[in-house]
């Protein structure tokens, strides 16, 4: 028997035929008997789930010469008419390809016309969401004011898409998926009068395939049926449908586990000889690390052994990876299974996503620890992870505030005095304090050069790095959040070479992106984005904005202390007391003039 054969004989003829639409069958009927007909009705559903089928049987229903009865006779000739086709008062219309305004107002001039062979005019319109919003506007007069013997039957997969006014000028029957125990019933019947041997695997597959829908169970059952010759076995359906065996997703769960990347590549090439396709076998991979996690995490739950073959097996597998990792694994196949399917290759790219899963393990670690430093972070409001290191930190700032202030107010860099030997033990203290920090997992801070990114701050190729800072940003975090949480407190600020200078106003923000795990993360993301090797190199912003106000005075003032027991310079021409006199009251008051 043919495919259209195998619908056409299966297909719904009465409401009893139905499968899985009860709730509705009964509202239909009890109207129907109770003789209150609604003058519209709006189907809508996932497609194969009966709702044409139902408006058909509807039309009949109301139209048999034996009724209105609660099921058609399917015998008179109203019946056998309306399920051929021939009763011109039942109008069937595919607003897909009928969508426009002109088709809408033939049928409004058409329905004040009483129908000329049956008690109703019935107009279905399939695909209803295709209809512009022209034709929704002149359909709307239509179903405010019908005629009593009009019915309207909208059928949609979409109606979010629908305009309210049309929605509430009809009565809503929600049509739902049939139950895969339904489903398998149904096909169970079928295979039993139409003489097809098929196993119980088989048919529970074929009904797991067709999510929900009906029509298309039966569909893969007729063509799974023909290339078995009648005999359906559980191999057949999966070669049939380009479906993965249980066992080549045990054998690729089992790579992905002890991260063997030398097992995956021939696994995914042997599915490929076998006419796999990447993105199925993707969509495949995704459901079964999915039941994994549910048997994880519910293992009373029916949800996921619906889809299990071997239980035992299934649960081995199961135990085999925490929760953590498998969630991380499914969130990482569906970034790739977007990126599938517009891939020029993507049996690479399932390839490369399959490696992705068997490293990722020692990222996750990583990022776990970045989450820990975050979130002390957060809860301190840029505290430390201990009361003792937040102290310390807060003596450094203490410190760095002091040293600051006494070089600007000017040290004399003359004979030793108290003050000095009390700035540089103060700045002795700090780089102690600090080195402290950096032998207990902190970073100490590298002294940068900044003349040569002075030098190019304004550049243009400076601003065409700005410009895609948002890029580099977004790329980070999709790369690793935690990373991201830090890098974007900085600012670059100038270019020189390959490097890229970024301006922190944290000093923690700071040593955590300098560490070398997360400056390979940026660096690899800025090499992608910018399309050229960059090093990323770090400053504090109130250094760089010193630097880049004050750049010419800087160079003709002393802002550092000098060792001590250094002799100042003096001018070779002057005498002891005028070098004293310039110390006290500045260059430009001293005036030296000659006794002659």
């Amino acid at each position: 028997m043919s495919h259209i054969a195998l619908y056409r004989a299966w297909r719904p003829q009465t409401f009893q035929d139905m499968v899985g639409q009860q709730h509705i069958i009964q509202t239909l009927q009890n109207s129907i008997r109770e003789q209150r007909v609604s003058h519209a009705y709006l189907f809508n559903g996932p497609r194969g789930t009966g709702k044409t089928s139902a408006a058909k049987i509807l039309a009949k229903a109301v139209n048999c010469e034996r009724g209105p009865a609660e099921e058609p006779c399917n015998e008179c000739d109203a019946c056998i008419g309306i399920t051929a086709g021939h009763i011109m008062d039942v109008i069937e219309i595919d607003a897909a390809s009928n969508r426009g305004i002109d088709e809408i107002r033939d049928i409004r001039d058409k329905v004040r016309y009483a129908p000329s062979e049956v008690r109703f005019k019935v107009y279905i319109i399939d695909e209803v969401h295709m209809l512009t919003a022209e034709a929704f506007n002149a359909l709307l007069k239509t179903l405010e004011e019908p005629p009593g013997h009009v019915i309207f039957i909208l059928a949609t997969t979409e109606p979010h898409k629908l305009p309210a006014t049309i929605i509430s000028r009809c009565q809503r029957f929600d049509f739902r998926q049939v139950s895969l125990e339904e489903q398998t019933k149904h096909l169970v019947k079928i295979c039993r009068e139409e003489g097809i041997q098929a196993e119980e695997d088989a048919i529970a597959y074929i009904a797991r395939l067709s999510e929900g829908g009906m029509r298309d169970a039966i569909s893969l059952l007729e063509q799974v049926s023909a290339f078995a010759d009648g005999s359906i076995t559980l191999e057949a359906a999966v070669d049939v449908t380009g479906g993965m065996a249980a066992d080549h997703f045990y054998q690729l769960a089992e790579a992905v586990k002890d991260r063997n990347v030398a097992a995956v590549m021939p696994l995914v090439e042997s599915l490929m000889q076998a006419g796999k396709s990447a993105d199925k076998c993707m969509e495949n991979l995704i459901y079964y690390f999915r039941d994994l996690l549910v048997m994880k995490l519910a293992p009373q739950g029916g949800a996921a052994t619906e889809r299990i073959v071997d239980p035992e097996r299934f649960k081995a597998m199961a135990a085999a990876f925490t929760p953590v990792r498998l969630f991380a694994m499914i969130d990482t196949l569906n970034r790739y299974q977007v990126e599938l399917k517009h891939a020029s290759q993507p049996q690479t790219l399932f390839e490369v996503a399959l490696m992705k899963l068997c490293t990722l393990s020692e990222e996750q670690s990583s990022g776990s620890g970045q989450s820990a430093v975050s979130e002390s972070q957060g809860a301190a409001s840029g505290g430390a992870p201990s009361a003792e290191i937040g102290r310390l930190r807060q003596q450094i700032e203490a410190l760095e505030r002091k040293l600051e202030q006494a070089i600007q107010n000017g040290i004399s860099s003359g004979t030793t005095s108290a003050s000095d030997q009390a700035a540089s033990k103060q700045a002795a203290r700090t780089n102690a304090v600090r080195n402290s920090f950096g032998s207990s997992g902190g970073i100490a801070r590298s002294s940068v050069k900044l003349d040569p990114y002075l030098a190019t701050a304004g550049s243009p190729e400076f601003n065409q790095i700005r410009m895609k800072w948002n890029d580099v940003l977004q790329g980070v975090k999709d790369a690793k959040i935690t990373v991201h949480a830090w890098l974007k407190d900085g600012e670059p600020v100038a270019s020189a070479d390959d490097a890229i200078l970024v301006a922190f106003k944290n000093t923690m923000h700071r040593e955590t992106t300098e560490k070398p795990a997360n400056r390979d993360i940026i660096e690899k993301v800025m090499h992608t984005v910018l399309g050229s090797p960059f090093r990323i190199v770090t400053v504090m912003m109130k250094e760089w904005q010193a630097a880049a106000q004050g750049a010419t005075v800087q160079k003709s003032e002393t802002l550092q202390l000098e060792p001590e027991g250094s002799i100042p310079s003096q001018h070779p021409s002057r005498p002891e007391w005028v070098e004293e006199a310039i110390k006290l009251f500045g260059e430009d008051l001293v005036v030296v003039k000659d006794k002659d």
